[in-house]
């Protein structure tokens, strides 16, 4: 079986799906692949499930930088009702809790996990991702990358130097983007 028929059997098993959006399909089948991307869709237009899906198709976990603790917890919450293993690790956490998430991260138990990039500051979780296989990070919101990356969230700058130290695919989503923000998108 494709990778992408496997991803279509999840569609219909996870999510009740019958086919893909427009334009899903593709950047799905560019992501199994072992692609970076920086896609814009609409809102909408289905962006979580390019990088949710193919986080269900592979065995390690998939890193998704979210930029709002509420936006986190709607899609984490939203996935566990569909009995997906996901979870995330933000500034809402104790610190076991999050040292609960990062073991279960090493273990196996997650397959998604989305994090604020203030994470990438913490020399303790940047450790912990050592003994973790992580497959891809995608970047929901990733207009956040140019609009507050510079001053308000400066965190975001540091997701190039993670992608280099994991060495794993990048994925950046936006329904938000004009030309000089897509460029500078894919530049970081």
């Amino acid at each position: 079986m494709s990778a992408i028929d496997r991803a279509r059997e999840k569609l219909q098993e996870v999510f009740g799906f019958e086919d893909f959006l427009d334009g899903q399909e593709t950047v799905i089948d560019e992501i199994l692949s072992g692609r970076d991307g920086s896609v814009v869709m609409p809102t909408g237009g289905g962006k979580s499930l390019c990088y949710q899906l193919p986080a269900l198709c592979r065995e390690g976990v998939t890193l998704v930088v979210s930029p709002l603790i509420a936006l986190m917890k709607d899609q984490v919450d939203a996935l566990e009702e569909r009995g997906v293993a996901v979870t995330l690790i933000n500034s809402t956490l104790t610190w076991n809790e999050q040292k609960e998430r990062l073991d279960g991260m090493k273990s196996g138990a997650y397959r998604l996990v989305y994090i604020a990039p203030e994470r990438f500051r913490a020399s303790s979780f940047m450790s912990a991702l050592s003994d973790v296989k992580i497959e891809m990070v995608a970047i929901d919101e990733a207009h956040c990358l140019s609009q507050w990356g510079h001053d308000f969230r400066p965190d975001y700058l540091r997701i190039g130097a993670l992608r280099r130290a994991l060495g794993v695919p990048l994925a950046a989503f936006t329904a938000t983007a004009d030309a000089e923000t897509r460029q500078e998108i894919v530049e970081r």
